[in-house]
C-alpha cells in the first residue's frame, strides 16, 4: 500500500503534513520545504506512532518554517508584459515597452522600460512605498504610545527579513511586502512597531501585538506559508 495523506488534519504553524506511506520504505523520515511538510513512513507503522514522531519534532519542524518564510527568494520571476502586479490593496497591469524610460503608473497600468524592467520595477516599488509605509507604522507607534520612539520608516531590501528595528528606532520594512494582503502588511508594521516597546519576543511583546490585532497569529501564518511567493 501507498500513497499520500492528511486523514487526521494535522499541522505544524499552520501547515498540514502530508503522510506519505510506502510498502517499500523500512523508516519515518521528515522533509521540510517552503510552505510544506511530508511525513514519510512505513505503510504499516500506526498513525499514533507517527504523531508522537511528529510532536517529538515539531519546534525543529516548526524553525524550518519560519527560517524559509523568513527568506526572501533572491531571484524573483522576471515581470512579463500583461501581468497582473500586486500592490499595496490594489492590482496594477504591467506594460513593458521599449519607448519608455522609466517606469510610470497611470491609472492601475504600470509602464516600464522593457530593457531593465525588473531593476525598474523594483525601483519603483521602493519609491512608490515609502510613503504608505511611514504612515503606516507611525499609525501602529501612536495607537501603541510608542510615537516618541519612533525615528525613521525606510524600504528595505535586505534578504532573508520581512522587517528589522534597531534601538534607536529605526524600522525597516521590504519591498515586496506590497504584493502581500494588506492585513499581512499591517502585521508586519506592526510587529516591528511593537518593538519600539521591547525588542525580543517576550510574552510583554506578543501583549502589546495582541492588544491592538487580536488577529495576529492568521497574518503570521500566510506570512509564513506564502511568504516565499511575494
Amino acid at each position: 500500500m501507498s500513497g499520500t495523506t492528511n486523514p487526521n488534519g494535522w499541522q505544524v504553524a499552520g501547515i498540514p503534513v502530508l503522510v506519505k506511506r510506502s510498502d517499500r520504505r523500512r523508516t519515518v523520515a521528515l522533509q521540510v520545504r517552503p510552505g510544506q511538510v511530508t511525513l514519510y513512513a512505513p505503510a504499516r507503522v500506526p498513525d499514533t506512532k507517527l504523531l508522537e514522531i511528529l510532536n517529538v519534532r515539531r519546534d525543529w519542524v516548526a524553525g524550518h518554517l519560519a527560517q524559509y518564510a523568513r527568506t526572501v527568494p533572491p531571484t524573483p520571476p522576471a515581470p512579463g508584459d500583461g501581468q497582473p502586479l500586486p500592490f499595496l490593496g490594489d492590482t496594477l497591469t504591467l506594460c513593458l515597452s521599449e519607448d519608455v524610460a522609466r517606469p510610470e503608473r497611470r491609472g492601475n497600468t504600470l509602464h516600464l522600460p522593457a530593457a531593465h524592467a525588473d531593476a525598474a520595477l523594483e525601483a519603483w516599488t521602493r519609491h512608490a512605498a515609502h510613503e504608505p509605509y511611514r504612515a503606516l507604522v507611525a499609525g501602529y507607534a501612536t495607537r501603541l504610545g510608542a510615537q516618541n520612539r519612533l525615528r525613521r520608516v525606510l524600504v528595505a531590501g535586505a534578504k532573508g527579513r520581512w522587517g528589522s528595528c534597531t534601538a534607536s528606532g529605526d524600522i525597516r520594512l521590504h519591498w515586496r511586502l506590497t504584493r502581500a494582503p494588506l492585513p499581512v502588511l499591517h502585521y508586519v508594521a506592526l510587529h516591528e512597531a511593537a518593538h519600539l516597546l521591547e525588542l525580543n519576543h517576550s510574552p510583554r511583546y506578543w501583549a502589546h501585538v495582541a492588544r491592538v490585532m487580536p488577529g495576529w497569529p492568521a497574518h503570521r501564518a500566510w506570512l509564513r506559508t506564502h511568504g516565499h511567493t511575494l
